[in-house]
């Protein structure tokens, strides 16, 4: 039995690569590609793949509802997700959404390919990055004082409230934010309260 693939990857050289690479395994055939998540489900319901592999970017969390709608309209396609690095919650999140497999972006080819042949069995694959991601957790670098900040920016508070409910200068809050920002890497509050969230600090 040929096993049907789709690809779901916003860069479009590594992609490419993937379709060229699966496309050579003699029991496998990428039946599409799509950039993103867009135009998924359609394509997904259309071409009625085995396994769809999908990559999840951490910092963003609809392709992880999009794993939840394809388990829902498509249950025919085993959802096998990837992603640059794997948090706690990341792992929980796209196996919570029924995600049958989990890979790295820095697997081999050959543990791509086991794992795509694994879920078109119906089993499921699941990377040791991603395992050993869920058991241990990223260390916290936040103070208690910049988590109370973070608590109240993801509440959506401006900086004057926040000032006032943890009795700081306006100052003091955004020296706070600019601490935070720079410890999580995140670019903006939201994102810093995404990181947050999917590291299971807040």
């Amino acid at each position: 039995m040929v096993i049907h693939v789709v690809i779901a990857e916003d860069m479009g050289l590594l992609r490419g690569a993937l379709c060229a690479a699966l496309s050579r395994e003699e029991d496998m055939e990428v039946v599409a590609d799509v950039e993103g998540v867009g135009e998924l489900l359609t394509v997904v319901r259309r071409c009625r793949p085995q396994v769809v592999v999908l990559a999840l970017t951490p910092e963003l969390p609809d392709p992880v509802e999009v794993v939840a709608r394809i388990d829902v309209e498509a249950p025919h396609a085993a959802v096998l997700a990837m992603s640059p690095r794997w948090s706690p919650a990341l792992v929980e999140a796209a196996l919570a959404a029924g995600a049958r497999g989990l890979v790295g972006k820095d697997s081999s080819l050959a543990e791509l390919v086991r794992a795509i042949r694994a879920l078109a069995a119906g089993e499921r694959a699941i990377d040791p990055a991603a395992a050993v991601a869920a058991l241990s957790p990223p260390e916290m670098p936040l103070t208690p004082r910049e988590m109370d900040v973070l608590r109240m920016a993801a509440e959506g508070l401006p900086l004057k409230e926040i000032a006032v409910r943890l009795y700081l200068a306006h100052g003091t809050v955004r020296n706070h934010l600019s601490v935070i920002l720079r410890k999580t890497g995140a670019r903006n509050r939201l994102e810093a309260v995404s990181r947050a969230r999917r590291n299971g600090w807040l």
